[in-house]
């Protein structure tokens, strides 16, 4: 939620959807960074007012989730965190759980991606197991270079089931290339790297997490807002290159403290870029 939450006058999370409509959005992505603590009684009454406004949950999972890891435990742990994620984006309506890979720590890259990939397997068996087969995971690009999570990791990561659908960060992505993505191009490389990895639907209804990120050597250092216009990516490049192709990805703005006001911008723009192609 932005910090205009409570300056409107809303006061809990059952007023979430009223404000996420008040601002002309229909998604909304629960942060369960810090623990699953939503009770699912009132997850369902928080969707069943979301269905009123037409707004959709997702639920971003622990923060503490970390695939990679060198401890059979942490990754066991991990799973679990997944499965708590499923149990309350469902009964807050949802279907999509993102969640960040893990770090590389003292191992390389590749052993890494290889633990990362055993585990998401392991994840998705249990999601099956435990009757939550039709939930989908998005593994997020990361911000920092020694995180596990670059673009290509994520889309080997997406390869392992085709209920796996990316969460492409591209402040992230423009932070741990230490600001790659400096054209409407290089936005367009990667929307194209995403559609040949995975070659259906999940390179058109993808999850997005934008904001301006300021970078230094190792990668991401703090999110800001769009009117921060020293700090990269440029947002309306983007919105019109969705606009253009006919993509229809879920996007969820991360702006610092003005979340709900940049992504109704951030709507703004990708419907002037519809506008520019009629």
């Amino acid at each position: 939620m932005g910090d205009s939450f409570a300056g409107m006058g809303y006061k809990n999370s059952l007023d979430i959807p009223a404000y996420t409509a008040q601002f002309g959005l229909d998604a909304f992505e629960y942060q369960c960074g810090h623990g699953v603590r939503l009770g699912e009684d009132k997850a369902r009454q928080m969707a069943a007012l979301a269905a009123e406004k037409g707004v959709l949950f997702s639920v971003h999972a622990p923060y503490y989730i970390s695939m990679s890891s060198l401890e059979e435990e942490k990754r066991l742990g991990s799973i679990r965190y997944l499965l708590q994620s499923c149990a309350v984006c469902r009964a807050l309506g949802g279907r999509r759980v993102i969640f960040h890979p893990g770090s590389c720590g003292k191992q390389s890259r590749a052993d890494a991606l290889d633990k990362a990939m055993d585990t998401l397997r392991r994840a998705m068996e249990a999601l099956d197991e435990a009757g939550y087969g039709d939930m989908t995971l998005c593994p997020e690009t990361m911000g920092k270079i020694g995180q596990l999570g670059d673009l290509e990791e994520v889309l080997a990561l997406c390869s392992v089931d085709r209920r796996l659908v990316p969460c492409i960060d591209f402040g992230h992505l423009n932070a741990r290339t230490l600001g790659g993505i400096r054209s409407q191009a290089d936005y367009a490389a990667i929307l194209d790297r995403m559609g040949e990895a995975l070659g259906d639907e999940r390179a058109s209804r993808f999850h997005v997490h934008f904001s301006r990120i300021e970078f230094s050597a190792g990668g991401e250092k703090r999110h800001w807002t769009l009117a921060d216009t020293q700090y990269g990516p440029e947002p309306q490049p983007l919105m019109e290159l969705l606009a253009r192709r006919g993509l229809a990805p879920t996007i969820i703005c991360e702006s610092a403290g003005t979340q709900a006001e940049d992504a109704a911008a951030l709507r703004r723009m990708w419907r002037a870029g519809e506008q520019k192609e009629l």
